[in-house]
């Protein structure tokens, strides 16, 4: 009688699990998270390739910095997927592009490309501290917007804008080029990269 009991409160349980659904412990298998686009402005990009530059240098300083617009960032709130920098090192005397890339289907985010002569002389090729460098894309795009681009886009809401930042070695200054359009650009307005005060348009 015993056994019967026992038997039936087994059959009970089993019972119970079948309805409410027993937890055995294993849990599903992770989802790799999905990997979204991510769009940066120029200061950001600038400094995510830092550290690789540092790497290959270390006295690495940034040359130029560049934007390319793409049909899932096409500038238009000062930001990009698509960030070239070329960074010059004076003890080595030589130069090296990198790259960051936030487009999901790129596997590795920063890259850099082959070295280069570089020459501390050229004034058409001189490095700049980072310290120089106070105003980001979004306020430079902000400047250009009040100087001929508001009107443009505006006019034409599909043309890409693009941001370029070098050093001006006649005015001793580090500038932002908001460039509208490519090959060539429709407007581009300079703006200082210190100061954030509209320059010219070109």
């Amino acid at each position: 009688m015993k056994l019967i009991k026992q038997a039936f409160v087994l059959a009970l349980l089993a019972a119970s699990c079948l309805l409410l659904g027993c937890d055995d412990g294993a849990k599903p298998p992770s989802e790799t998270p999905k990997r979204v686009n991510e769009f940066e402005t120029g200061r950001f990009a600038l400094q995510k390739m830092l550290g690789m530059a540092h790497l290959w240098a270390a006295d690495a300083q940034p040359m130029q910095l560049r934007s390319t617009p793409t049909k899932e960032s096409d500038g238009h709130d000062g930001k990009s997927a698509n960030w070239r920098a070329v960074f010059g090192s004076r003890a080595r005397g030589k130069s090296e592009p990198f790259t960051w890339n936030g487009l999901a289907s790129v596997a590795q985010k920063v890259d850099h490309g082959v070295e280069d002569f570089y020459n501390p002389g050229n004034r058409s090729t001189q490095t700049w501290d980072l310290n120089f460098l106070k105003v980001d894309t979004d306020k430079a795009l902000a400047v250009a917007q009040k100087h001929g681009g508001k009107k443009l886009l505006d006019k034409e809401p599909n043309t890409p804008v693009a941001y370029l930042l070098d050093w001006n070695a006649q005015s001793s200054r580090l500038v932002w080029h908001v460039m509208y359009g490519e090959s060539p650009a429709k407007l581009t307005v300079l703006v200082d990269a210190s100061t954030g005060l509209y320059l010219r348009k070109e």
